[in-house]
């Protein structure tokens, strides 16, 4: 762990979230998602100890730290085996975009909960014929008096049916161009009209995918986050966080698959030597710490620059972070279920299951073909294809 590039305050942190991460690990989590239940006692210690709001304002209860301090929250407890997915969404995208664009009383309502764990925000952008276009959002939110009316669909959305409230992504009408925009509603888990149902996923977790409908979901004024017009910045501003926390989520996956190969490579004997001592062994699992640690220091770059505000070269660097992170985490995966050999898929060693959930890094938030598209036109100035 290099000083160089984190602080004595961040290698304490780690030390201190791995500690956590071990009293659970991953036979916890795999057992709460058997059971159909949630991590809450993990969730409640996380937050009694202050880890869940390390992000916000000290003045709602936060820590005052950043996506830097949150990301390494995730990535240990990752490491442990028990990543607690709902961290990306609550305090790192929700917690985010009302702490920076908020009303006052928004702010008051929803940081002192996100930062203590003891109220939970899902976030809704990804539509059915979507995708990744977020201008082919069709969501809309049209105006009656004073109120907002929304109708419209949304799918694979995390942790709906805990969470009190989803951050939607809508579009409002430009009352001078005609054209739709973007802007975030906090939406009641309660609201008339909001609907879920879950999405039957091969993924074992204990967070639920769903499929939400907005019929005529009535809002008073105050459910819009910060200004109308300012929708695309504040979007924007909860993406970079979850690309950043999704490079942790990886990240953290990665090092667990490798830790439990590399365990296994030391002590498993088939002639004289440990297998271990083989290179056709030791050398992709080398390969795949390589990886992973590449794909660390570009997410502690994104992570620096967006707490630092620049909110450009955080987008650069959170999606080189995230698509990093995505390949380094599905190798290591694999190389350690390959290490085990048949063991690897066994439910004793628990790596098998992770071979679905490795991929989700590489699909979700957004796809690596998007960021790859992101980094030839943004970066490198080539031509658009679409």
């Amino acid at each position: 762990m290099s000083t160089v590039i984190e602080t004595e305050e961040h290698t304490a942190l780690r030390a201190a979230v791995a500690a956590l991460g071990q009293r659970y690990g991953r036979d916890y989590l795999a057992r709460v998602a058997r059971e159909g239940g949630h991590p809450d006692e993990l969730w409640a210690d996380a937050a009694k100890l202050g880890y869940l709001g390390v992000n916000l304002p000290e003045e709602y209860g936060g820590g005052g730290g950043g996506i830097a301090e949150l990301s390494i929250v995730l990535e240990e407890l990752g490491a442990a085996g028990c990543p607690l997915l709902m961290m990306v969404v609550s305090p790192a995208i929700c917690g985010t975009v009302i702490a920076r664009f908020g009303t006052d009383a928004q702010k008051e309502a929803w940081l002192p909960g996100l930062a203590d764990g003891s109220r939970t925000m899902a976030f809704g952008i990804t539509e059915p014929d979507a995708g990744s276009n977020s201008h082919r959002i069709t969501t809309t939110a049209r105006r009656d008096g004073d109120d907002w009316i929304l109708t419209g669909r949304k799918v694979f959305i995390s942790g709906v049916d805990i969470a009190d409230a989803t951050l939607i992504v809508g579009r409002t009408e430009d009352a001078r161009t005609g054209s739709l925009k973007p802007c975030l509603f906090i939406v009641p888990r309660d609201a008339p009209g909001f609907g879920r149902s879950v999405i039957d996923m091969e993924l074992q977790a204990a967070e639920k995918q769903f499929e939400l409908t907005l019929d005529e979901v009535r809002l008073p004024a105050s459910a819009l986050v910060g200004d109308e017009d300012a929708g695309l910045l504040q979007l924007f501003a909860g993406l970079n966080p979850e690309r950043i926390m999704t490079a942790a989520f990886a990240i953290g996956m990665g090092r667990y698959a490798l830790a439990k190969a590399v365990d296994y490579a030391k002590t498993r004997q088939v002639w004289k030597a440990p297998i271990g001592a083989h290179q056709a062994v030791a050398h992709p699992l080398a390969q795949a710490h390589i990886e992973l640690e590449l794909a660390r220091l570009m997410m502690q770059k994104a992570a620096r620059l967006y707490d630092a505000g620049d909110d450009m070269g955080a987008g650069e660097a959170a999606n080189m972070a995230k698509y990093a992170a995505g390949e380094a985490c599905v190798r290591a995966v694999d190389q350690s279920v390959h290490t085990l050999g048949g063991n690897g898929l066994t439910r004793e060693y628990g790596l098998a299951s992770l071979i679905t959930a490795s991929r989700v890094a590489r699909i979700a938030p957004v796809s690596r073909e998007m960021i790859l598209n992101f980094i030839s036109h943004q970066t490198l100035g080539l031509p658009k294809s679409y």
